[in-house]
């Protein structure tokens, strides 16, 4: 079974492509940013 959590590279191995560390950077960034404006959202409904 695969690991869930990967280790990072070892030094001299090849890192993973450039697209697909840019497609996870860019994915982490939206999420957190759509979560953030999701709670702050709700925060204010529930403040009235």
């Amino acid at each position: 079974m695969r690991d869930i959590i990967e280790r990072p590279p070892a030094p001299g191995e090849a890192l993973p492509p450039l697209w697909k560390r840019l497609v996870w950077f860019a994915g982490l960034a939206i999420t957190g940013a759509l979560s953030c404006a999701a709670i702050a959202y709700a925060l204010k409904l529930l403040l009235r």
